[in-house]
């Protein structure tokens, strides 16, 4: 196991990953967050070096704090190699697992090692899966023009703002989430529409993945083209950037399925897998 905390290196392996597309994706967007900043304080771990078979990336260990927080302790990962990945998931030194952790990927394995590993570690696995969306061609973006009421603003999201984007998101609900998404507001791109006393009707914000994440708008603010502004000019902003604009949804979710689809969106075949860990002595925490 190798901690790559060489900025050669690391440019590296972005250039790397990209050509395993779009399996890599969750883990290239991590790399290139760290290359261009770091914002998240994140590292790199590989099992060896430069002939990688596995890349897990994750909080770098002198900034670990809350064993509860798995919104923060999040890793993307990518393998070229199914065993590899097991054995550098298994290591210790790799993986902490006596705290509340996820794990990010496009790849089927990581549901299955992730199952088989936990069971030896006595930790409890969620899994869930979603259609994951890029859109690949900055071109191919609608050309948005709304004509929206005079009272509403295009803009960006404020600290002040997440305990609302807590309130709305389906994964929030709690103050670890809240806290959460005010570090990925002051860390990251997003978009949203104002009303006339500066609060959020519409948005989508960016996670530390680069993908674009929690977009809503409001039930009274619904049917008025307000969602697919703010995730259009998200995603033209996040290209401008250099950035891939990756996204996922639920295949239940008919109605974002269908904005994404007029935003000329490209479905990718293979699926995005989130698995949130949680040692058995945490789970008296109905919370979590």
């Amino acid at each position: 196991m190798l901690v790559l905390n060489c900025p050669v290196k690391l440019q590296m392996l972005e250039k790397m990953l990209r050509w395993s597309f779009p399996e890599s994706l969750k883990a290239y967007g991590a790399v290139m967050n760290i290359n261009r900043g770091n914002p998240f304080r994140k590292e790199v771990v590989v099992d060896s070096w430069p002939d990688f078979k596995a890349v897990i990336t994750r909080l770098q260990r002198e900034n670990e704090m809350d064993d509860l927080d798995h919104y923060t302790n999040a890793h993307a990962v990518f393998y070229k190699d199914l065993q590899a990945y097991r054995e550098l998931l298994e290591n210790t030194n790799a993986i902490n697992w006596g705290q509340s952790f996820q794990i990010q990927g496009l790849q089927d394995g990581i549901c299955e090692i992730s199952r088989t590993v936990a069971l030896s570690k006595q930790v409890d696995v969620k899994t869930s899966s979603f259609q994951m969306v890029i859109h690949s061609d900055p071109d191919m973006l609608p050309d948005v023009r709304l004509k929206m009421d005079p009272k509403l603003t295009l803009s960006y999201l404020d600290i002040s703002h997440a305990s609302l984007l807590n309130k709305t998101w389906s994964r929030g609900g709690n103050l670890r989430c809240e806290k959460y998404l005010a570090n990925l507001i002051c860390c990251f791109p997003s978009v949203c529409v104002l009303d006339e006393n500066g609060c959020p009707v519409s948005w989508s914000l960016t996670d530390q993945f680069a993908t674009m994440i929690h977009s809503y708008t409001l039930p009274e603010h619904q049917r008025k083209g307000y969602s697919r502004l703010v995730a259009t000019t998200l995603a033209k902003k996040l290209h401008s950037y250099g950035f891939p604009a990756q996204g996922n949804v639920l295949e239940t979710n008919i109605p974002s399925i269908t904005l994404l689809r007029s935003m000329n969106a490209q479905f990718l075949p293979c699926s995005f897998f989130r698995v949130i860990h949680t040692p058995f002595h945490f789970l008296a925490n109905s919370h979590l």
